[in-house]
């Protein structure tokens, strides 16, 4: 939990507050994204949690590792600092420090033993999907992504309950950031941290946060909700329009495609000889259709074109498949990538690459006319 009770934060020699009279609350083991304008306060909102800023009036409270709710103001400040995971978009990895010595720094601090640190180390490096040998490496030999994923080990090597991020994808390209942003969310379905997220993109806003805190310039707060409804309902027009007109779009990062998938659709058996591949497809009115072993893994997909007059096995003919989805990506990921490969059906895949379903172009169709339509009734209510 992270609580927020009329914080204000005015510098020295400045009229106006960076950061007025600010109130919420973070739920344990919930993401809120902080979004809003240059000179909103977002930064500095999120700096006070941890005292690297010190408020100038207000309370802050967060619950500790025992699970008790502690007041930052009255806890030793390094103390803090060392209990609160803290993730920056320039990573801030030490150059001259291996990626162990890397993600060990606070728990060093902390006292932690060689052994400790390197079992540690290496469960983080497991989360991240990253091989044990990155260890021994130093940061320039990682390219940025990867380096990126061991600033969030680092964050996290202490296993602690509050984690602050500030805009930790924006210095990766489009894809790596996409990329980072999912395995973090899945990472997040495990571990319950409670996050404050600072973003200046509303789209990593609503995808990434369970609730947006929506501030304007002077960190006055605007709206806090949860992206549903600040989509459907924006309190006023500062709201609307640093949303933005697409809202019907936007509302597809909140839509999973195992939410609107195919969860039974037509496959064909690689071991199926293709004479009974092609009386299917021609049953079932397919040009093509998506091929698994036995175990329901993806081998790729079949045309009958390609099948037409042969004969033989149907794993003599497969292609492989230009793209996948992996379960739980949201619809406007999905799309994103359907249309890179200009596919209009994606098979849905879990990640061992067995097939879970099957999403296309209509699927998405509908559930944009379906939010829309439901955020519409709400607001007539």
């Amino acid at each position: 939990m992270i609580k927020l009770e009329n914080v204000t934060k005015i510098y020295p020699g400045t009229p106006s507050p960076a950061v007025d009279s600010l109130s919420f609350t973070v739920p344990t083991g919930e993401i809120c994204t902080i979004v809003g304008p240059s000179g909103c306060g977002k930064t500095t909102t999120m700096k006070m949690v941890n005292r690297l800023i010190e408020p100038t009036d207000g309370d802050i409270y967060v619950l500790d590792e025992r699970g008790e709710t502690r007041n930052v103001l009255e806890m030793d400040p390094i103390l803090l600092r060392r209990s609160i995971g803290y993730i920056i978009q320039q990573i801030g990895l030490f150059p001259h420090r291996t990626i162990l010595q890397n993600i060990g720094t606070v728990p060093e601090l902390l006292g932690w033993d060689e052994a400790r640190i390197r079992r540690r180390a290496e469960e983080l490096l497991e989360m991240m999907n990253m091989p044990l040998e990155f260890l021994d490496r130093y940061p320039h030999e990682l390219s940025g992504g990867q380096r990126q994923r061991i600033g969030v080990a680092r964050g996290m090597a202490t296993d602690p309950p509050v984690m602050l991020m500030d805009e930790p994808f924006g210095a990766v390209d489009p894809i790596n950031r996409n990329i980072l942003q999912n395995e973090f969310l899945r990472l997040q379905q495990e571990i319950k941290k409670t996050v404050l997220f600072v973003t200046h993109d509303i789209d990593e806003a609503i995808k990434m946060g369970d609730r947006i805190c929506i501030l304007n310039v002077g960190g006055i707060l605007e709206q806090f909700d949860s992206p549903a409804n600040i989509l459907a309902h924006p309190t006023n027009e500062f709201v609307e329009d640093f949303v933005g007109a697409d809202r019907a779009l936007k509302r597809l990062n909140l839509v999973r495609v195992d939410e609107v998938m195919d969860a039974h659709p037509p496959l064909l058996q690689a071991t199926q000889s293709v004479e009974q591949a092609v009386g299917f497809m021609h049953e079932q009115g397919l040009k093509f259709v998506y091929v698994i072993d036995a175990d329901r893994t993806l081998k790729g997909y079949a045309r009958l074109r390609d099948l037409k007059g042969k004969t033989g096995w149907v794993d003599e003919f497969v292609e492989p498949a230009a793209t996948t989805i992996l379960v739980g990506t949201n619809l406007k990921d999905a799309l994103s990538e359907m249309l890179v490969v200009d596919y209009a059906s994606v098979c849905v895949v879990d990640a061992h690459n067995r097939v879970r379903g099957l999403v296309n172009t209509d699927m998405i169709h509908e559930a944009v006319v379906e939010s829309t339509a439901a955020a519409g009734e709400v607001g007539e209510e």
